[in-house]
């Protein structure tokens, strides 16, 4: 056989294998994407509460992770981190704890502190397609100074996409009710966040999602909950989800099989 058909036949073959390669990732890429929304249908089915907070903590999280000047790559990394950044909650272990409507002893606090583990435990398994997701759920309640946990990073150690979700869950647990607490007011929030800065946030972080534009933003995402009790908000809880509100970016339902 000429050698120039020999290698005509080489660069076909490896044409052929390298696009059956790339289909094949892709059906696995839409089955592991499918996989994380099946187990975000499973935080609603047992915890409904849990999943509206999810998805607002999502919603402010991509507005900051937007005016950070993210790529689409990294805001679908900050993304998945928010919206599953709780699901260790709703371990066995902490379902009657985190369910319960009193205020938690130190006994009940120390055991919630346990979630951030038990969720990257979860998403473990999807490393290989989510690789800092993991990574994100378990640090995002470290803190800039290092007192956090459950393992102490300090500033740059922790990674972005728990920075960014810190700050976002944070304004939602201070705006939304909980079962343990109840909601105060935005200006409460942003005061908190403010005093801080530097400690418990990524001070270039906090400056941005305390900035006039990324706030406006912010209190329109949040508006059709109703959580900061606020004079023009009702402290109605929505029935579900507003539609403005992002409900996973998986794309799997519409890609080609």
């Amino acid at each position: 056989m000429p050698s120039r058909l020999r290698t005509t036949l080489l660069a076909a073959g490896a044409a052929v294998y390298y696009l059956k390669a790339r289909r094949e990732r892709g059906r696995v890429e839409r089955l592991a994407a499918a996989a994380l929304e099946s187990l975000l249908n499973a935080i609603d089915a047992n915890d409904q509460t849990t999943g509206e907070h999810a998805r607002r903590v999502a919603a402010v999280s991509l507005i900051l992770a937007d005016a950070h000047g993210l790529d689409d790559r990294d805001r679908s990394s900050v993304e998945r981190v928010a919206l599953f950044h709780d699901v260790g909650k709703i371990h066995e272990a902490l379902f009657d704890i985190t369910h319960d409507h009193h205020l938690l002893s130190s006994e009940e606090r120390a055991q919630v502190a346990t979630h951030p583990q038990r969720g990257a435990d979860v998403v473990a398994p999807l490393s290989l397609f989510y690789p800092d997701l993991g990574a994100g759920v378990l640090a995002h309640h470290e803190r800039w100074d290092g007192t956090g946990y459950p393992r102490g990073l300090r500033g740059l150690e922790i990674p972005l996409t728990a920075r960014i979700v810190a700050l976002a869950d944070t304004f939602d647990a201070i705006t939304c009710q909980r079962r343990y607490d109840a909601a105060r007011s935005a200006p409460d929030a942003v005061e908190v966040i403010k005093g801080e800065r530097g400690r418990q946030f990524d001070p270039e972080l906090a400056d941005l999602f305390l900035s006039e534009a990324v706030q406006a933003r912010v209190h329109e995402a949040m508006h059709p909950w109703h959580c900061s009790p606020t004079p023009h908000a009702s402290k109605r809880k929505p029935e579900s989800a507003p539609g403005d509100v992002p409900d996973v970016a998986f794309r799997w339902r519409t890609a080609g099989v």
